[in-house]
């Protein structure tokens, strides 16, 4: 979501390096726009102080200016102890001394899309229709494909994943019986984390049709992720990171909507189709606990997510 940012200062001759956690750099790897990427020695969620501060020294004097997209406090700590001149970001967990721009954070519920939230670090105005773009090589893709002994278009892929919690994951019984209704094989992504989420699945697609799923998770770096999505017929998966990569390829997809929101968080692309019970009107009763932005059904149903049927997901594909 951060990519029409970077496209804004290229556009505008800034030389751009990306410092990003080793789990998310090949993204920015495909990005022409951006010139460097510094992978991060830092565990996800972890403070590591001492990591911090060794690669702030490394890179001091090296960059005019930073903008810190993350809104937590020890994301600006690195280019402050850096000395980089300009320090651009939001405001948020007592970051005031650390940023020299901030820019006052929208309240609560009423945040713009992601991408405009982050464009607007660059001080310009809003585009109307700014949508991430992904750029991997042809012959880079074919040779992920030959090694994974796949074909283009030949394969769909599931991402049943989503780190953030339970209600934002359509349930594993429903993507199994979508993977069992689809004529081509299917490609199950994901993270490690996933693993278990993705072994269920392809257990109980494969027991009735064997050979018909193929598990993934946690077995590709990221770079044959990408690849794999960008050489698929289509993919269907839950609001995460993977559906913005669909999105930013341009690969057909439905993504599928629980507690959170396509208002704040929608794949931008012409070839989404985007499946949320909220905006149903012949949904009934309505959801007016959607879209509540919590780890777990608060309620204990998730009916925003049990009640999409398979087979209004296959009607997309």
């Amino acid at each position: 979501m951060t990519e029409p940012l970077l496209r804004r200062l290229h556009a505008r001759c800034e030389t751009i390096t990306v410092g990003a956690l080793p789990w998310v750099a090949p993204v920015y790897r495909a990005m022409p726009q951006v010139a460097k990427v510094i992978e991060f020695p830092f565990a996800h969620g972890g403070l590591q102080w001492g990591e911090r501060r060794s690669l702030a020294r490394q890179v001091q004097g090296q960059f005019d200016v930073a903008y810190v997209c993350p809104n937590s406090l020890k994301s600006a700590l690195l280019p402050w102890w850096a000395g980089i001149p300009k320090r651009v970001g939001y405001r948020g967990e007592a970051r005031v001394g650390l940023l020299t721009h901030r820019l006052k954070s929208p309240p609560k519920g009423q945040r713009p899309p992601m991408v405009a939230f982050y464009s607007a670090l660059s001080g310009d105005a809003a585009v109307a229709g700014d949508r991430p773009q992904l750029q991997l090589s042809a012959d880079g893709v074919d040779a992920v494909l030959q090694a994974l002994q796949l074909q283009r278009q030949g394969y769909y892929v599931l991402a049943p994943g989503a780190e953030f919690g339970p209600a934002k994951r359509w349930p594993a019984p429903h993507f199994a019986a979508l993977a069992r209704q689809l004529t081509l094989p299917v490609v199950l992504l994901g993270s490690g984390k996933e693993a278990d989420l993705c072994a269920d699945i392809a257990q109980a697609v494969n027991a009735a049709q064997p050979g018909q799923c193929l598990n993934w998770s946690g077995r590709t770096t990221l770079d044959q992720a990408l690849a794999a999505i960008a050489g698929a017929r289509a993919m269907v998966s839950n609001d995460s990171g993977l559906m913005h990569v669909a999105a930013a390829l341009g690969v057909p997809q439905v993504a599928i909507f629980g507690s959170s929101s396509p208002l704040h968080t929608p794949p931008l692309s012409d070839r989404a189709q985007v499946v949320w019970l909220k905006s149903d009107p012949a949904y009934q009763p309505p959801l007016d606990c959607a879209p509540c932005f919590e780890r777990v059904c608060p309620l204990g149903h998730t009916r925003c997510l049990q009640d999409i049927a398979p087979a209004s997901v296959l009607s997309f594909l």
